[in-house]
This record gives structure tokens, sequence and C-alpha cells, in this order.
């Protein structure tokens, strides 16, 4: 005996249903309208899959391009200087989640060239050691990292805010700080020509239009310090910067101030899982509309078995059986729909980048410029749990929408089903 026909009769007469369903010439209308909810279903599953998948890949692209300049942990003294960084260094590296270390100073200035002026984000970095917290060195397009060395005073500028200052290779540009020296005439701001010896690109406009590199004694030079400000680290897994923060805020010794990635751009991150979250809403609403499409599917399939409801009932079924019969029927649509909506979803997101240069081929257009966006293709990033969350929420609003029909053919009469039969 098959695994089917060992389950409840109540399961039995269910799928019997479904079948019949479309089976019947006499139901097709009603056929044709479950179609249309297992497609509902199936679309908003599949749409909602995709739609986060993409999100997901331009969060993990962009946070990847921020990544690729910013540390995931930095670690400052209090005092403002850390001359014991080697010392703080070695501390830092017995946490075993630490990859890399190198010492920083950083400060905000102008950058003036002849007319223009423009604000940047100006950091001393040790070449030498830079390469294990960031990837500056692989992102630069001209010059190179090395350049930067004691005395020589050389800066390495972003791609948009070289352009935006209209220099290159070799040019001269002023750094003013806001650090003044008072003389007979006032507050002078301190100031100082750097040559141009690189120009790099991060990909992400903020950087690239506002940070500026130079070697880290020039920079004390610049700001009147003895010492590096803190250190900048890299650690195994980004993901895990906040927990990693606490452990060595704990077992580092001295008046430090540490504060990982996520914390230095918690406006954007923020603004990003609000963007996610009213999308997800959003989309589900279409999930909703499909799943309560079912409501009207199954009060039609009531209307039409109320006399099968009326011989079940005389052969002893119970009201929630009769109950438990509909709400089989419209939860096997909800979970078709969810399934194929799934199935459609996963390989949509897992092909994205096959699927889209397709269709811009196909229709002669192009979704991303390079030119505005950097990138030239659609990024996905699908995630597990987000599927398992979608097709949760998928067949508990399908389950929902059978309550109400499965409630009214429990209350169907015999006598009154039997009357006109």
């Amino acid at each position: 005996m098959s695994i089917i026909h060992k389950l409840p009769y109540e399961w039995l007469v269910g799928l019997r249903y479904t079948r019949a369903g479309k089976r019947s010439s006499r139901n097709s209308f009603i056929s044709f309208i479950s179609l249309i909810s297992v497609s509902g279903i199936a679309l908003g599953v599949a749409a909602l899959i995709v739609v986060l998948s993409v999100m997901n890949g331009f969060q993990k692209e962009v946070t990847d391009r921020m990544l690729s300049v910013l540390a995931h942990i930095e670690v400052f003294d209090a005092s403002g200087a850390m001359p014991d960084w080697r010392q703080a260094e070695q501390e830092a590296r017995r946490n075993p989640a630490v990859r890399g270390a190198a010492p920083f100073v950083e400060t905000q200035g102008l950058l003036v060239k002849d007319d223009t002026m423009k604000p940047a984000v100006i950091r001393g970095i040790l070449p030498s050691k830079e390469h294990e917290v960031s990837s500056v060195a692989k992102q630069i397009r001209q010059g190179s990292i090395e350049s930067l060395q004691p005395g020589r005073f050389n800066i390495v500028l972003g791609y948009a805010l070289a352009r935006s200052l209209g220099v290159g290779i070799g040019d001269k540009v002023n750094m003013l700080l806001a650090q003044g020296t008072m003389t007979p005439a006032g507050l002078v701001p301190r100031s100082r020509l750097f040559t141009v010896s690189g120009i790099f690109e991060a990909g992400h406009y903020e950087f690239d239009s506002s940070m500026a590199f130079v070697d880290i004694e020039d920079a004390q030079r610049m700001v009147r310090q003895q010492s590096p400000s803190g250190l900048r680290l890299r650690i195994a897994d980004m993901h895990q910067a906040p927990q990693v923060a606490q452990q060595l805020k704990a077992s580092m010794p001295g008046d430090l101030v540490v504060r990982d990635w996520s914390k230095l751009n918690a406006n954007w991150f923020a603004a990003v899982q609000t963007e996610k979250r009213m999308m997800f809403i959003i989309l589900t609403l279409i999930i909703a509309v499909a799943a309560f499409n079912l409501v009207s599917t199954l009060v039609m399939t009531v209307t039409d078995k109320q006399a099968d409801i009326a011989i079940l009932r005389t052969l002893g079924a119970s009201p929630p059986s009769i109950m438990k019969i509909f709400m089989v029927q419209g939860a096997l649509v909800g979970i078709i729909g969810t399934v194929v909506g799934v199935a459609l979803g996963v390989l949509v997101a897992l092909n994205i980048d096959v699927i889209v240069p397709f269709i811009e081929h196909l229709l002669g257009i192009q979704f991303l410029s390079k030119d505005i966006y950097l990138i030239s293709e659609i990024p996905s990033d699908m995630r597990w749990p987000d599927v398992i969350k979608i097709g949760g929420v998928s067949v508990l609003l399908a389950f929902v929408a059978t309550i109400y029909p499965s409630f009214t053919a429990s209350r169907v009469k015999p006598a009154q089903a039997l009357r006109y039969e």
C-alpha cells in the first residue's frame, strides 16, 4: 500500500478535490482561478527572492569597496597619540581574529590648486604595512603607494579628487590644515606643498572624492604630533568586528577607544536595512494578494461540493474533519506555489550574471552604466535564511487564506445541501 493511501481520509479527500478540479470540465473556471493563485504566489515568492538577493549583492559590493579603504577596527589612545604603537600591535595580534595591523594619523584639511579648493580627509600611513589592513595599493591607477617616503612630502589622491583639482602625477597641491600658527597678523593655517605621486580609485565615490594618503611621518609633522594616532586592524571575518572590538577593548591595556567599521558607517547601514525591510513588506503584499485569491477559489469549491459535504456529514464526518479537507486543498495550492516560486527565484538569483546580460543584448540596452555606477554588472548575493523566511511567510499566508472558506464548509447543513439534489 502506498504512503498516500495510509494518510487520514481528510487528506485523501482534499488531495482528490485538488486533482479533480483540474480534470473536471465543470470546474474548469475554479481550476483556472487555482492556477492563477499558484502562479501569483510563485511569481511573488520569486520576485521577493530575486530583489532581496540583488539588494544584498549591492550592499556587499558597496561594503567591500568601503572596506578596501577602511579598516575593520580602529584603536585610538584617549590622549590622541599612541607612542607605543608597536606594543599595542603585539597586544592586538594576541587575539586570533586579528590578521593585520598598521599605524595611522588622520586629520582633515583643504587641498588647493590654483583657484580650486577641495576638502579632504588626510590619512598618514606606513606604506610597508598598509597592505595588511587595506587594498589601496591594489587600487592605484597611476604612480605607486611606495612613493610615499618620509620627508619627500608626496601625496596619493582619490581619482575624483584629483580630477576635481585638475592635477596629475608630478603636480603640486597645497595642503592647508585647521591647526594654525599664531603670528602678529593673527592665526595662519598651517600649509605645505605636496607632490602628487599616485592616484587611486576605490570605486566608492565618497572615498575617491575626499581621501588622500601621505607618509605617516609627513602627517605627524603636519599635525605636530610625535607618534601615530592609533592602529587600524583587519580581522578574519568582518562580520565579527563588533564582537572582536569588544574583546580588544577588554584585553588591551591603557585608556583606548575601539570602534569597528559598522559604527563608522552606522547611518548608511541603518538606511540600507530600513530599505530592505520596506522592500520585503511591499513585495510580501504581492504574495498576500495571490494567497488570498485562494479565498475565492475555495469559496467556489465549497459551493460546488456542498452535496459531497452533505454526504460526508451523513457518513459521520465531523465539522472539524470537513474543515480540514478544504484546508488541505488550499494549503496544497500554497505549498505548490511556494515551491515553484522558491525554485524559480533561486535559479534566477544564482544566474543573474547570465540572465541580465542576455536581456541587455536582446533589447540593446544597458541597465547599469559603468560611468555612473562604477559597476556594469548587477550583483546578486542569495542568502538561504532569506529564502527560508520568504517561503515560510508565503506558506503561512496561504494557510491563513484557507481558514474562512474551510470554516464555511464545516457549517454546511446536510439537509439543506441535499434538498435540491
